[in-house]
This record gives C-alpha cells, sequence and structure tokens, in this order.
C-alpha cells in the first residue's frame, strides 16, 4: 500500500528560485531512491486564520511563504529505505548548512493512504 511523507516549509519570498533548484534536486534524488512522485507547491491563494492556518503551522514571517509538498512511495518500507539512501546521497552536500529555509520550523510527518482517486479500491 502506498505511503506518503509529507512537510510544511517556511520560506523567504526571495529565496524562491533557490529553494526550487534545491527542491528539483531532491526530487531527482528521492525518485532515484524508490520515490513514485515528488510534489512541491508555493503558497498562492492562502488564507490567514485567526486560530489556525498554514502560516502559523510553521510561523512563517512576514517575508516568508509556505511550500507545501509531498513524497509518494510504493510502501512504508520503500520509504524508510529511500529515505536512507536520500539522506547519504551526495547530490544533497551542497545544501548541508544551507540557509534556504529554516528547517527547525518545517514541519514533517509519514502518512498511510487512506484514499487516492488513482486507485479508489486503496484504503488503511
Amino acid at each position: 500500500m502506498s505511503y506518503v511523507d509529507g512537510f510544511l516549509i517556511p520560506v523567504p519570498e526571495t529565496r524562491k528560485e533557490e529553494y526550487r533548484r534545491m527542491a528539483r534536486i531532491g526530487a531527482q534524488v528521492f525518485t532515484d531512491h524508490g520515490a513514485l512522485e515528488v510534489v512541491e507547491c508555493w503558497g498562492d491563494d492562502m488564507m490567514r486564520g485567526k486560530q489556525t492556518d498554514f502560516f502559523m503551522a510553521v510561523r512563517a514571517g512576514a517575508d516568508e511563504n509556505v511550500v507545501f509538498s509531498w513524497i509518494k512511495w510504493p510502501d512504508k518500507a520503500t520509504r524508510d529505505a529511500g529515505n536512507k539512501a536520500a539522506m547519504a546521497d551526495e547530490r544533497f552536500r551542497e545544501f548541508e548548512g544551507s540557509t534556504i529555509f529554516d528547517g527547525k520550523r518545517m514541519i514533517y510527518s509519514g502518512f498511510a493512504l487512506l484514499i487516492d482517486s488513482n486507485d479508489m479500491g486503496e484504503t488503511v
């Protein structure tokens, strides 16, 4: 059963192109290590809430936007092995210590697939 890693990432508006470059390299790395799909979305029509919203979730500053992204894997075992291999991949070395975004405010977690409109028979 498919498995998904989800991310919310605060990124300064002025670092969008740097982030895009890093994300393209990351997408190649993750797909080379078994990911089925990597999607990166730049905040566009973002609502501001009174109690919760995407900006508050990552404590985004006035000069920051929020990236919403996910990586789809064939299953959790492939994800676990793929993440480990990706983190050791040399292509990520140039981003070590990067200031493109504040990783301490990034939110990420793994999710078991509940519904996929491309395969309505697949559920948790």
